[in-house]
């Protein structure tokens, strides 16, 4: 009740389902919706920028909430008819902040070869790895996560309503690495949320993103759009405070906690297709995106229209 979320989304049949599935009924619905959700924010993207599945170079997928092999990017090539000689990775374990590494890799591919296209899925099925018991972060972690998906197609191009990527700054805080991510219980996954990761978010993020403006030569007041992680209302709060942003400043990543809880990876993307929606961006805007995840990890990345 205190979420500050309204609304979302689960890949089960609310006929069948059982809070009492078994570990492989958990695995063959992650393997089912990954599947599924995934190709269909795929071919969102690639209908949104009119690009061909045989257009695309490299696919990266970014996922935790389970564990397919072959990876997901081979199973959804071979679902989605793509070219056989295409590039693929799969990165996992990364959790909330994996949309920004898996952005990092299709940025490095592309500027390697700048003739070529990389696809990036990020999709999570939090619901086939929930876990029940009375402690505090199992009860939040059930509260707040959610299933998702979304892509983005990274190219060359001059298109000025178009995000170029600036640079990506990361940091890594590792006396903080057993304070979020999952831990294996009996072969479930079992969420570990810390409440030590809201009382820390804001301070880690404000000196991630001095780094990365000072790389550039910006200042926080120069940022024209904000698209920050809505990890849950508390880690809002934390970055609101740290980052003395006003509720505007915030209004993308409240509206996607409100509209679809946390859905771990794909969740940043859904703040910036928000901020590209509604924050209707002009040549010469800045953007700054940043999530953070298991590690502990704050990703973060400039952008410039």
């Amino acid at each position: 009740m205190n979420s500050d979320i309204d609304y979302r989304h689960f890949f089960f049949d609310i006929d069948t389902f059982s809070p009492t599935e078994s570990v492989d009924d958990m695995h063959n619905r992650f393997r089912e919706g990954s599947l599924k959700i995934g190709e269909q924010a795929i071919l969102n993207c690639l209908n949104e920028g009119g690009i061909a599945t045989n257009e695309v170079d490299a696919i990266i997928c970014a996922s935790c909430t389970g564990y397919l092999c072959p990876g997901l990017s081979s199973l959804l090539i071979k679902q989605l008819g793509m070219r056989t000689d295409i590039q693929r990775a799969d990165l996992l374990g990364m959790g909330c902040a994996g949309a920004m590494p898996g952005l990092q890799r299709a940025y490095d591919y592309v500027k390697a070869y700048p003739d070529r296209k990389a696809l990036l899925l990020t999709v999570e099925i939090c619901s086939a790895c929930y876990y029940i018991d009375d402690s505090l972060e199992t009860v939040v972690g059930n509260a707040i996560c959610s299933d998702g998906a979304a892509a983005v197609i990274l190219g060359m191009s001059d298109d000025p309503s178009e995000p170029k990527i600036v640079r990506f700054e990361s940091h890594l805080e590792p006396s903080l690495i057993d304070k979020v991510g999952f831990e294996q219980r009996e072969g479930r996954l079992r969420i570990i949320l810390s409440k030590d990761i809201r009382d820390v978010a804001g301070k880690l993020a404000s000196v991630t993103i001095q780094s990365l403006l000072s790389r550039d030569g910006s200042t926080m007041d120069q940022i024209d759009h904000w698209i920050l992680h809505s990890g849950g209302r508390k880690v809002i709060e934390s970055l609101q405070r740290e980052l003395h942003l006003t509720e505007d400043q915030l209004r993308h990543s409240t509206c996607v906690l409100k509209n679809f809880g946390n859905m771990s990876s794909p969740t940043v993307l859904f703040v910036l297709q928000e901020a590209l929606r509604e924050g209707h961006p002009h040549p010469g805007d800045s953007g700054l995106m940043l999530a953070m995840g298991p590690g502990l990890a704050i990703e973060a990345a400039l952008l410039h229209w």
